[in-house]
């Protein structure tokens, strides 16, 4: 009980204290005395670098009663061997080779389209026809000539083998024949021409002209087809990967419209390098059953260039590096309950990926390494283990 009316007692003089010392400075303001106004400044500031030096001998002395104060406190993991692989991660897009706009061989009038938006087709099966100007009518008088070429060379065939007529008789029969089956072939070629037949098997994925219109050889679009089953994807991949991004390599394959992955292999690689942009292309096979993947479509694709099994992994944050450019991160030694010491360890890195990186020299499985407080300590310096 005395000792808390002592402690009331020392309270009220401060606080008087303070209240007068306010009331004091209070006072001099309203004077407007600019000499007395200075001479307060210049009394309260020796008070407070008294005050100042006396809180640091204070400090002095706690440190001293203190010592844990001045130990950084710090977290640590123990390295371990890892599986480690690293990724490339690219962006590329869907192609396919059966994807062309199909143009007439044959000039003139498109007469009838058979086929619809959306028709699944037949490689070989007629699409379209263009008038052919008049060029059947002209191969049914060339039948009529030929039945009537190959009666005569019958006949000089029969008498030519009995020994009665002449020979050149028998070979001009023979040559109008024949000439005239090849003329017949050649027209029918040409009639042929006149059908727009499907290249490959797919599905009309756009009509583009209509029927009556006047149609140009190569020139004039008739229709698009599409085949979604042998689709690939192209992207470019930098130089620095050309020894790592090899034909059979696994590829991880996510479309993000669709939200869907799939696992692939680089089915080709470029022989030359784009002296524009130092990259190679590379080719990659994709399975498409379920005929979802469209071509044009965007696909993220990661590519294992490198895989170690027994790594190990380090965060990228507790890395230092001094004035040599060497890096180095605090290993724990001497470890003593919840204090150890804090050695300096200079490593050799690799391979980041995330926000991890490999060491490839400098650590082995078994250290402990100062993680969190890793850039607030000193080589030799004693630290304090915390753990949450």
């Amino acid at each position: 009980m005395k000792k808390l009316i002592i402690l009331f007692s020392i309270a009220l003089v401060l606080a008087s204290c303070g209240n007068s010392e306010e009331q004091s400075v209070a006072t001099l303001l309203e004077t407007n005395d600019a000499e007395a106004i200075t001479s307060k400044r210049e009394e309260l500031v020796a008070q407070q670098q008294e005050i100042n030096a006396e809180l640091k001998k204070l400090d002095a002395k706690l440190s001293e009663l203190n010592p844990d104060k001045n130990k950084p406190l710090v977290t640590s993991f123990i390295a371990k061997d890892t599986l480690f692989e690293h990724f490339i991660e690219l962006q590329g897009d869907v192609e396919t080779d059966e994807n062309i706009v199909i143009t007439p061989e044959m000039g003139g009038v498109l007469t009838h389209v058979y086929v619809k938006e959306g028709q699944k087709v037949s490689k070989g099966q007629i699409l379209a026809k263009v008038d052919d100007g008049g060029m059947s009518q002209q191969l049914a008088q060339m039948q009529v000539q030929a039945d009537l070429a190959k009666t005569t060379f019958e006949r000089q065939e029969r008498l030519w083998n009995q020994k009665i007529g002449s020979e050149i008789q028998y070979l001009q029969a023979k040559s109008a024949y024949e000439g005239q089956l090849k003329a017949i072939s050649s027209m029918q070629q040409q009639i042929g021409k006149s059908n727009v037949r499907a290249p490959f098997s797919g599905t009309i994925d756009d009509l583009i002209t209509e029927r009556g219109s006047v149609v140009s050889p190569g020139m004039t679009s008739l229709m698009r087809i599409v085949s979604l089953d042998d689709m690939h994807i192209k992207t470019d991949v930098p130089e620095t990967y050309l020894s790592d991004v090899v034909t059979g390599k696994n590829v991880e394959v996510f479309f993000p419209v669709l939200d869907k992955k799939m696992d692939a292999k680089v089915s080709q690689t470029g022989s030359f390098i784009n002296p524009n942009n130092r990259t190679f292309k590379i080719e990659i096979d994709i399975p498409n059953k379920e005929k979802d993947v469209k071509p044009n479509l965007t696909a993220r694709l990661k590519i294992n260039d490198y895989t170690r099994p027994n790594s190990i992994l380090i965060p990228q944050s507790i890395i230092s590096e001094n004035a040599n450019g060497e890096q180095y991160v605090y290993v724990l030694s001497e470890k003593n309950n919840e204090e150890a010491v804090a050695k300096r360890v200079i490593i050799k890195p690799g391979k980041t990926q995330g926000d991890d990186i490999e060491v490839l020299e400098g650590l082995k499985p078994g250290d402990e390494i100062i993680k969190e407080g890793a850039r607030s300590v000193k080589d030799g310096q004693t630290v304090k283990l915390i753990s949450y």
